[in-house]
């Protein structure tokens, strides 16, 4: 699923236009963004949260040459589902 399909259905299921879902949308998503930078803490009740973790530097090999390759630390996003939407998801059959 698309951004774009995100828009559709919260505009079908709402009536307004997609022009403004789509603000509201891209709003969202930018405020979350703009947070994790700042490393905040996001949470979102019955959906999950979002945090920012650092993973410690590391050395890695190249896997064709064999060589050392340092990695530095650095700073990556992170989610983590809540258990609603682990049960929504778990209890879905394909």
């Amino acid at each position: 699923m698309t951004k774009a399909d995100i828009v559709e259905q919260i505009a079908n299921a709402t009536g307004l236009t997609k022009r403004d879902v789509a603000v509201v949308v891209d709003l969202l998503l930018e405020t979350i963004s703009k947070a994790l930078a700042e490393r905040e803490h996001i949470e979102i009740r019955g959906f999950g949260s979002f945090k920012v973790k650092t993973r410690r530097a590391r050395v890695a090999r190249n896997p064709r040459t064999g060589e050392r390759v340092d990695v530095p630390e650095k700073i990556v996003p992170y989610f983590k589902a809540s258990r609603d939407l682990v049960k929504l998801v778990d209890s879905v059959q394909a």
